[in-house]
């Protein structure tokens, strides 16, 4: 198995650009979800903005995947492709994902968004998807397990009725969009890999309102719910410090739309 890499204070600068791109092209593709748009639309304005501030959409062509991002809209768990054909409707949840390469480095981030005005079903939801995030953030310091990340995450998402996606994990990441080291979102305390100052990786929960199992589309790509209930997910990357982490792709503005509670912050 290929060795887990440790960054330098360079390399993690440099991963520090690519992170703060991401979250800004993450953040500007989000006011475009609304009735009525199309997800094509969006994928399109998140390739432009990309090249015009010199970075690459990572997912595009990578492993075959056709398009510049994700988006997965309700009952999608992840991997999206976005279509003309894929009309957004008022209440839905729409995650967007997006990953950028700049200066040979990735920062990989995503958020769910309220498309119009969502149901009280659907703010629990993503809103308890994004504590989860949060929650899985404050676990990472030196020394601790990767299991603890996962552990805290299952335990607070199933505490509000909510399952977790078993399929998909975390994952390092740095000159490569996927480098060696996984991150379970669900698991035991005390179990995994130690933490090292130095490790980058993602963590990004994907939290269903029904059964965790999942089914893949005839496009090789679509994962989707197996029950058709909704899920939601929220991502970011960051780095072991000394005493703690830091995130990559936390802009330092609120990440809001027209409809997107007022306290939400990302």
């Amino acid at each position: 198995m290929p060795e887990i890499t440790i960054k330098s204070h360079e390399e993690i600068e440099a991963m520090r650009r690519a992170g703060r791109l991401a979250a800004k092209t993450l953040e500007e593709a989000g006011k475009l979800v609304k009735p009525g748009e199309n997800t094509l639309a969006i994928n399109d304005f998140v390739h432009e903005y990309t090249l015009k501030h010199h970075g690459i959409p990572a997912p595009l062509n990578y492993e075959g995947f056709p398009k510049s991002c994700c988006i997965s809209v309700n009952d999608v768990i992840c991997h999206g492709i976005p279509k003309k054909s894929t009309i957004l409707r008022d209440g839905d949840i729409v995650n967007i994902d997006i990953t950028t390469i700049l200066d040979g480095w990735h920062g990989d981030v995503n958020a769910t968004f309220y498309c119009g005005t969502p149901s009280a079903e659907a703010v629990n939801l993503v809103e308890t998807t994004r504590q989860c995030l949060e929650i899985g953030i404050a676990q990472v310091r030196p020394d601790a397990r990767m299991g603890d990340i996962g552990a805290a995450i299952q335990e607070f998402a199933e505490s509000r009725g909510f399952s977790v996606v078993r399929d998909y994990v975390g994952h390092g990441i740095g000159r490569l969009f996927h480098e060696p080291l996984q991150v379970p979102h669900y698991g035991r305390r005390g179990h995994g890999i130690r933490l090292r100052e130095g490790m980058t990786f993602t963590i990004e929960p994907m939290i269903n309102a029904g059964d965790w199992r999942m089914t893949i589309l005839n496009d090789g790509w679509t994962s989707v719910t197996r029950d058709h209930k909704w899920s939601a997910q929220f991502e970011h990357t960051l780095v072991v410090t000394k005493d703690g982490c830091e995130v990559l792709t936390r802009f330092s503005g609120p990440l809001t739309n027209s409809t997107t509670p007022a306290d939400f912050k990302f």
